[in-house]
């Protein structure tokens, strides 16, 4: 059965999403982008009416420990996506606030490397699907920026 098929069905029957959310998970589980670009979607439309409600923050929870996400990569969704949630730099790129500078620098290339827009395009996503990844680069830039910037050249002790 095919993403699309499951979506189709989900739209049809958000009762059972946790059942489709298991199958997508199943479906992608050797892909975490796609895993993450859906989490990304599933924001996107949350914030859609320009209200995140306490209820789509515990359907989004849910969703996101079907697909495996741990609580620093969801939470770095939430700090991107919603507007009043922190927007602490550390969460934003999924690490430790302490991590080494050196840990937090690959953690940023990493998500530099998935979430380049030319790599979205490359996977055959949707257009709004490769805006999202641009959005995602100035977030993922701007944290990082912020980071590199407040400790100067002393890279040791974050």
């Amino acid at each position: 059965m095919g993403a699309a098929k499951v979506f189709d069905m989900a739209r049809t029957d958000v009762a059972g999403y946790r059942d489709y959310a298991r199958k997508i998970a199943g479906m992608f589980e050797q892909d975490p982008v796609t895993l993450n670009d859906l989490m990304e979607g599933l924001f996107h439309i949350a914030m859609a009416d320009g209200f995140y409600h306490p209820g789509e923050n515990a359907f989004l929870e849910n969703v996101a420990d079907i697909f495996g996400l741990d609580d620093l990569h969801f939470n770095a969704l939430r700090a991107r996506f919603v507007p009043d949630a922190p927007k602490d730099p550390f969460t934003v790129l999924g690490v430790a606030r302490g991590t080494p500078k050196e840990e937090i620098r690959k953690a940023w290339r990493q998500l530099v490397r998935e979430t380049h827009p030319d790599a979205t395009i490359a996977r055959g996503v949707p257009e709004e699907a490769v805006r999202l990844a641009e959005k995602r680069m100035i977030d993922i830039n701007r944290a990082w920026d912020e980071i590199n910037g407040c400790c100067g050249n002393a890279a040791g002790n974050l």
